[in-house]
């Protein structure tokens, strides 16, 4: 099934909380080579036809990502890209 990726983040400008408290914890794991973490999501979305990538750049805006805070980019999935990469 023909599959596009929508990778939101917040812009460099927004402050992240929630990257800030990972890059925070990293020391007490014995990492200590990390400057910055910055915290997005990724969306999949599966077309029943062909992908319609302008079609997942109009969804991105006005439903997935709130362009005053958040920038996005939208691409193809990869054949051998993996939905998950966890069980």
């Amino acid at each position: 099934m023909p599959r596009v990726v929508v990778d939101v983040m917040l812009k460099p400008e927004i402050l992240d909380p929630q990257g800030q408290a990972v890059a925070n914890a990293l020391p007490r794991l014995g990492v200590n080579d990390v400057a910055t973490v910055r915290i997005g999501r990724r969306i999949e979305i599966d077309f029943t036809g062909e992908p319609d990538l302008d079609r997942a750049r109009e969804i991105a805006d006005k439903l997935l990502a709130n362009p005053v805070i958040e920038d996005f980019t939208v691409r193809l999935a990869e054949n051998d890209e993996p939905a998950e990469t966890r069980p």
